[in-house]
């Protein structure tokens, strides 16, 4: 092999390395560098000027021991020469009261345990009342679980440029009403954690069934989610709803790898095999939902879970209690009315009463026009007409769900079911 061979391999090799620790470890240290830093985009500045310094030094000097600690070092370091040149050049010298907090030890900063106090300080912050509810689960699903702006968008429903200017405003606002990094006293949770969940619930429905990209499941979205409410669980015992939210991500997730084939094609709910469910996470789910269903009147997370609980009694798809979820739903859309509830009230109700029934509720929701811009819908009222034998109608509803589809691997099904419904050619 010859010496520019062996270069180039070395450099490939630091490069994987350097991208290994980045998407495994960016969401901790970007929030242990909010901490620090008191900022945001500061936050994200730094630890951008860290991987940058990581890809020009790793190649030569070899992977660290401990990466994650000499990115938090690095980018804590270029941060400050990047404050003291501010304070310098704009005599901003309160920049540098953080200068305690930057002079710690870093092994200490690298501590489990404060890194996982880190993102609860980070996601309370992200959801402080202060922020409008939709700039709360934006801001939060773009710091600590690192997606794009063009993802957060599709999943708002909203163009990108507007979720752009939300996060923007949403930092800003951080920055000016000077919000606390830090988890809230007791008597200011409960207007916190309706938000909380609704952000660690985002990240779990991104994760479970992305909104664009090859995959369809993004893993370690949904392992995000499960970890995020296990602190929440922990951190709020007395929460029902925290409790019923876990269970209902447990109970979802695991179905997760009967969700696509070998090839990674969708298997629909009916048709996957049941014997890949993780039984481990279904009976823990059970528990804990059954446990919030005992705590009070159910709200809407326990409501989801213990419809996800009817799934996951069911041995065979044919024996789903599709009565059952139906009825949940019903008491669903009471708790928490919304389209994409309505919408799988609808789907349940054709599973219960026949496709003209559903279609009937799907069609009042299309007109409606709450759901404009959501492939599922469409998706839906065509899997509906395909049912009933109304093959054009249904060929039509396919092609309006493709035009909407972000996801590969949904966008591949929807064009499976378009060529089963749409006349063959000579």
């Amino acid at each position: 092999m010859t010496a520019p061979e062996i270069s180039s391999g070395v450099v490939a090799s630091s490069r994987e390395a350097v991208e290994q620790v980045f998407r495994q470890e960016r969401r901790r240290i970007l929030a242990t560098l909010i901490r620090i830093l008191g900022d945001i985009d500061l936050g994200e500045e730094a630890l951008a000027a860290a991987l940058e310094a990581a890809l020009a030094q790793w190649p030569d000097e070899g992977t660290p021991v401990n990466p994650r600690a000499w990115l938090i070092r690095t980018a804590r370091n270029k941060a400050v020469d990047q404050m003291r040149r501010r304070a310098l050049l704009d005599e901003k010298r309160a920049e540098m009261e953080t200068d305690a907090e930057l002079n710690r030890d870093v092994s200490e900063i690298d501590d489990e345990v404060a890194v996982r106090d880190d993102q609860l300080r980070l996601i309370f912050t992200c959801c402080h009342p202060a922020l409008a509810v939709e700039a709360q689960v934006a801001l939060t699903l773009r710091t600590l679980c690192g997606l794009e702006t063009e993802e957060i968008a599709r999943a708002f429903l909203v163009p990108p440029a507007t979720m752009a200017q939300r996060l923007v405003r949403a930092k800003g606002k951080i920055r000016q009403a000077r919000i606390p990094y830090r988890v809230p006293d007791a008597e200011e949770l409960p207007e916190r954690v309706d938000a909380v969940l609704a952000v660690v619930y985002l990240v779990f429905n991104e994760g479970y069934a992305a909104s664009s990209g090859a995959e369809l499941v993004r893993r370690e979205l949904c392992a995000d989610a499960i970890r995020l409410a296990r602190l929440l669980v922990e951190l709020l015992p007395g929460e029902s709803e925290a409790r019923a939210l876990l269970a209902l991500m447990l109970l979802t997730d695991a179905r997760r790898d009967a969700r696509v084939d070998d090839a990674g094609e969708v298997v629909l709910l009916e048709d996957q095999d049941r014997s890949r469910w993780d039984r481990g996470a279904i009976q823990e789910g059970l528990t804990l939902v059954e446990a919030a269903l005992r705590a009070g009147p159910p709200g809407a997370y326990a409501l989801q879970a213990a419809i996800a609980g009817v799934h996951a009694r069911a041995a065979r798809a044919e024996e789903t209690d599709w009565r059952e979820i139906a009825a949940l739903y019903g008491l669903l859309r009471v708790a928490n009315p919304s389209g994409v509830v309505a919408l799988n009230h609808a789907a349940a109700v054709a599973m219960a009463e026949g496709p003209a029934a559903g279609l009937r509720l799907m069609d009042a929701l299309a007109a409606e026009g709450s759901l404009a811009g959501y492939h599922l819908l469409p998706a839906a009222r065509a899997d509906l007409l395909r049912r009933l034998g109304r093959m054009p109608e249904a060929a039509a509803a396919y092609r309006e769900a493709l035009a909407l589809v972000g996801n590969d691997a949904d966008r591949r099904f929807l064009e499976r079911r378009l060529a089963q419904v749409s006349p063959a050619r000579a």
